[in-house]
């Protein structure tokens, strides 16, 4: 199976020449150190940046330059910083052609619930009911399972949702899966993965076609 960094270098192979990509906070700020060098992203985040380079050396961090999840961050050339309103009015404008989240849980109609955990403090819902609302191209980036080792792919999610289906396709530390006609279809399995292993670890409707293929990192 994968670890956090193998589930972003396969999304990175989502992200197209010429894509404006908001990042959210855990694995899928790993997802900007796996694009190919011969393409142009541009990617965005909620606070306010555009043009978000990798992450910065030890020592070298300015801690004014920060993504959404707080982290120290540096820019490309031709970067540039706006309010959160101009952030925001690009969300919901459309204009991010692709958006890569962390989750708690997603159902398999395509609900994603990645905000909050009754009875836990959370410091605000951030910018993902914004992002979920507005974006036609959701990946989420994510562990297949909790660490009790209870599915994440549900029939309906338990915890207070965030969106309601929107998520278009999962990668997980098992499998990329699409979300269609309210159920996982099961599309690549992680290497060393089993078609068997997937279905144990789904709670949610499996679609599995007859020959799966191995993912290609």
């Amino acid at each position: 199976m994968l670890d956090k960094n193998g589930i972003a270098k396969r999304i990175a192979q989502e992200v197209k020449d010429g894509y404006y990509v908001n990042l959210g906070i855990g694995i899928p700020t790993l997802v900007a150190n796996f694009v190919r060098e011969d393409i142009s992203v541009e990617f965005q985040s909620e606070n306010g940046v555009l043009g978000m380079g990798p992450f910065p050396f030890e020592g070298e961090e300015d801690a004014d330059i920060i993504n959404a999840g707080k982290q120290t961050i540096t820019t490309l050339p031709g970067a540039s910083f706006f309010d959160s309103a101009t952030s925001f009015s690009m969300i919901r404008g459309k204009h991010v052609d692709l958006t890569i989240l962390g989750a708690m849980e997603v159902a398999e109609n395509g609900d994603i619930a990645n905000w909050k955990i009754p009875g836990k403090m959370v410091k605000g819902m951030g910018g993902a009911m914004d992002l979920v609302a507005s974006a036609d191209n959701i990946i989420v980036a994510m562990m297949h399972t909790n660490k009790a080792g209870k599915s994440k792919l549900l029939q309906q999610c338990s915890l207070p949702l965030t969106g309601v289906g929107c998520v278009t396709k999962i990668v997980t530390n098992l499998a990329v899966l699409g979300v269609e006609n309210g159920a996982f279809h099961l599309l690549e399995r992680a290497p060393g993965v089993s078609v068997e292993d997937i279905k144990n670890a789904t709670e949610g409707t499996l679609i599995t076609p007859s020959e799966v293929p191995e993912m290609a990192l």
